[in-house]
């Protein structure tokens, strides 16, 4: 399979190249150029990224290294039009503008890290090209120009000869260059016109300025007067949306429109735009700008603007039609896009609503009721705002907040609200789906049990309800429920779930459904409901083809069927002002927010610590079972040291079985389908690899050490570091480094003794506990491996517990008591587990499920 190079915007604002597998073809000049790309980029990130801006811009690269080339293309143009650039040479410095930064940001195709790019990330990369050039060029002792040749043969820079002879015919040979490509230089310069002063006609002046592009290319500086600078007014029609405020909510509302035409930003009567068309020199001046004029197009937009007019008395149109015309807004009039100037805006209603969407701090807030325990932290009360206003708009969510920001309480609190006003209009209950994958089924009810105890909720799931399928046949009795939890394979197997009409379906974690032909994805999809709500710490923006799948269930029909979606992603792959459109056509409906944004970072602890509840395998619990009867016929039978020693050693075979059971057997091959350790691992190291962050994994067992790192390694794609006790001390200087560097190492797995003193390991953004020393203060210090002095990012810290399994016992008798917040098993002493009688050691060794 070929490989292609991506360009990935890593946490900290870097740049970072990697190679991706991929079935397109890819010729063989386009390989040389990104084996070229990588080993740049691999020596020096900053000049790699120079070099972008100067290779040839005719071969096909992927949309992320198209995006950086573009970027550093127009650092390169600017470079090249600066006067007196030989004379300045290092001390050059180029300027850029910063509204161009806010554009080309906004244009950023989907890939990963591209929620990093910001105006303000750009402005910084453009003062490293900034800094490269004046690098390379310091040491380089030929002229600009020649350096400029060594990196594109197609990129002159030029300066002012005044009388030079020798220069003026090497400029001349530029001129000539451009003349084989333009018809109008050549006549100039046949003609001799070109070397003395010219008073032009409009319709000459049109013609050069066509041309300017050509010019340019060339090596030509052109100075252009700024009203032709980026794209000339051209008359175009501007459709007005949703000025009123419609009937009836939701996607199939009816909107009002409204149909202008613009020079520009301003707006012209339809006499004033058939004056324009009287005019045949190709510029008009009008409103005290001049305007390109093409008779041809002109005609084709006043025809186009008649029929807009008949379709605003005729018809109105659905907000779902309104919105998807920003991707596409000649689709309405049924024009060509390249002829005509076609524009969609929001009408004041609808502006309104946008802008609340887009800064749901303007929306007015609902506090969820006394019963609800949680204390919301300010960004998850906007959270929970936001839900609310979607909901009276009937519009579906994506809440894609950070990891570790609480997604799942703001969608409690939004349940607890939807709840009470169910009771205070009198309305009967609803019951809402939430649609999980089985290892979530444990923190949810955890999280409900925790902060809204007066949910009535229902686990339509085997392994948690053995009344799961009866409970299913009696439409009352769910509707009995606020909520009803259930699996993403469960909603295939129960046909009760795609009968009943639901309030609000959720899916968590739902990139589950991202692929929009698999079975699971199309069930889903089929289910009966008022509104749909999705969760995903991943970031939805990494994939184009993720996204069209994800709001075809939370919004279906917003980007088109999938086979308008696929046409408009090729026309994006060729032009990439599209993604612009897209993000402003989507961003409404996702919330995401990260740890480092300035509105939560205030607001959060600088350790985010969480509990992360994992089920046991079948085999889990079938050996789980044994163990516990073995423990039970063991116990009755002896005393005293030999008893204690026979608890101790029963607990550390608890532990060995709850991370997987080839670690309690001694044998196998550590499959990740026989541990709900594994199964959680994976489910969140997929998101932080997404994220490109890094993360530290604990474990006590040095035996773990290896089947983990092998593990993480086909997640991340890529090594990771091991650290245990065996390692001498001399190469752990190395290993630290190696994660501390720039490069991107995603993880390293440390034995927690070996990992718990005397090291700086502040690149790691999350912690893992995957299994629990049960010693707050050891697990605390290894934890400050990643909180320490230096550290910059809020840490992430997961403390993994097996459900129902001594595990989660013992994690509680830590909360509750606060004398056990020492040694629960101490070296030395008499320790309150081993002297527990033997039904209270069965009940904190039985199984419950």
């Amino acid at each position: 399979m070929n490989k292609e190079l991506n360009v990935v915007v890593m946490p900290n604002g870097s740049l970072h190249t990697e190679w991706i597998e991929t079935k397109e073809t890819i010729d063989k000049s386009a390989r040389l150029l990104q084996k070229e790309i990588f080993n740049r980029f691999t020596t020096d990130a900053d000049a790699g990224l120079l070099y972008l801006g100067f290779c040839d811009n005719n071969i096909i690269l992927t949309p992320s290294l198209e995006y950086w080339r573009n970027f550093a293309e127009q650092f390169a143009r600017e470079l090249s039009r600066t006067s007196e650039l030989e004379t300045l040479r290092h001390n050059a410095h180029i300027a850029v503008d910063k509204n161009w930064l806010v554009k080309f940001a906004d244009s950023a195709p989907l890939m990963p890290g591209s929620e990093y790019i910001s105006a303000e990330l750009l402005e910084t990369m453009w003062s490293k090209l900034n800094t490269s050039f004046r690098k390379a060029i310091k040491s380089y002792k030929g002229t600009v120009e020649e350096f400029i040749r060594i990196y594109s043969p197609d990129l002159h820079a030029l300066k002012e000869y005044e009388n030079q002879k020798d220069k003026l015919l090497e400029l001349l040979a530029t001129v000539h260059l451009a003349a084989r490509k333009s018809l109008f230089l050549a006549d100039l310069l046949n003609t001799g016109e070109l070397f003395h002063p010219m008073f032009w006609k409009p319709s000459q002046a049109f013609s050069f300025l066509k041309q300017v592009s050509i010019y340019e290319s060339c090596g030509i500086l052109c100075r252009i007067p700024n009203w032709w600078k980026g794209k000339p007014s051209r008359l175009g029609i501007n459709i007005s949306v949703g000025n009123a405020k419609p009937s009836l909510v939701g996607m199939d509302a009816l909107l009002n429109f409204d149909v202008r035409l613009n020079l520009g930003n301003i707006h012209i009567s339809e006499e004033e735009a058939k004056r324009l068309l009287q005019e045949s020199e190709g510029l008009a001046f009008i409103k005290n700008k001049w305007v390109a004029v093409d008779p041809d197009r002109l005609k084709q937009t006043l025809d186009a603007y008649e029929n807009a007019k008949k379709l605003m008395t005729e018809q109105g149109l659905s907000l779902k039609d309104a919105l998807r015309l920003q991707l596409k807004p000649e689709k309405l009039l049924d024009v060509n896009a390249a002829e005509i100037n076609c524009s969609v805006s929001n009408g004041k209603w609808l502006d309104s609503v946008v802008k609340k969407l887009l800064n749901p701090d303007l929306i007015s807030s609902q506090k969820p009721g006394k019963a609800f325990k949680a204390k919301l932290r300010k960004y998850q009360q906007i959270g929970v705002d936001w839900l609310l206003f979607l909901h009276s708009l009937c519009f579906g969510a994506c809440l894609a907040d950070d990891m570790g920001l609480g997604k799942t309480v703001q969608v409690l609190a939004f349940l607890n609200i939807l709840a009470s006003n169910f009771k205070k209009s009198g309305s009967s209950r609803q019951a809402s789906l939430l649609v999980i994958p089985a290892s979530l089924i444990s923190n949810w009810v955890n999280e409900i049990q925790r902060f809204s105890p007066d949910l009535k909720y229902f686990v339509a799931h085997p392994g948690s309800n053995s009344e799961a399928k009866a409970r299913g046949k009696n439409k009352a009795a769910l509707n009995a429920s606020d909520l009803v939890i259930t699996t993403f394979g469960l909603v295939q197997k129960y046909k009760w779930l795609q009968s009943h009409s639901w309030n609000y379906i959720i899916l968590d974690e739902a990139q589950a459904i991202k692929n929009p032909g698999t079975k699971q994805a199309r069930a889903v999809k089929n289910l009966n409901c008022r509104n749909r709500i999705i969760m995903t710490g991943t970031p939805i923006e990494n994939r184009l083809s993720d996204l069209w799948s994800l709001f075809d269930f939370l919004n279906p029909g917003l980007l088109g069927n999938v086979k308008e979606f696929k046409q408009f992603s090729k026309e994006i792959g060729r032009d990439h002002s599209g993604y612009a459109g897209l993000r402003k056509l989507i961003s409404p409906y996702i919330l995401r927010r990260l740890k480092t944004d300035k509105s939560v970072i205030s607001d959060l602890p600088d350790k985010i610590e969480m509990k992360t509840y994992a089920t046991l395998s079948k085999k889990q619990i079938l050996l789980y079972k044994k163990l516990t009867d073995d423990i039970k016929e063991t116990i009755d039978h002896t005393e005293g040291i030999k008893r204690k020693g026979i608890i101790l050693a029963s607990l550390m075979k608890f532990k060995q079985l709850c991370n997987h059971p080839d670690q309690y057997l001694g044998t196998g091959q550590f499959n990740e389908n026989e541990s709900g350790k594994f199964l959680r691992l994976r489910e969140i190291c997929e998101t932080i690899y997404e994220k490109r962050e890094k993360l530290l994994l604990f474990t006590q067992f040095k035996e773990m050490t290896q089947p983990l790192a092998e593990f993480l390694e086909g997640i991340f794609e890529r090594n990771g570091l091991v650290l245990h006790g065996s390692i001498p001390v001399g190469k752990r200087k190395n290993i630290i480094e190696q994660f501390q560097s720039s490069s991107y190492v995603p993880f390293m797995v440390l034995s927690l003794k070996a990992g718990g003193v005397g090291l700086n390991l502040t690149e790691a953004n999350h912690v893992v506990h995957f299994d629990r020393w049960w010693n707050p203060a050891v697990e605390n210090q290894a934890t400050d491996r990643a909180f320490r002095i230096g550290q910059k990012k809020n840490v992430v810290v997961h403390k993994f517990l097996t459900k129902g399994t001594v595990e989660e016992r013992i994690d509680m008798m830590l909360e509750e008591k606060a004398r056990l917040s020492h040694d629960v098993i101490a070296a030395s002493g008499e320790s309150l587990i081993t002297e527990m009688k033997n039904e209270e050691l069965m009940d904190l060794f039985k199984l419950t499920l």
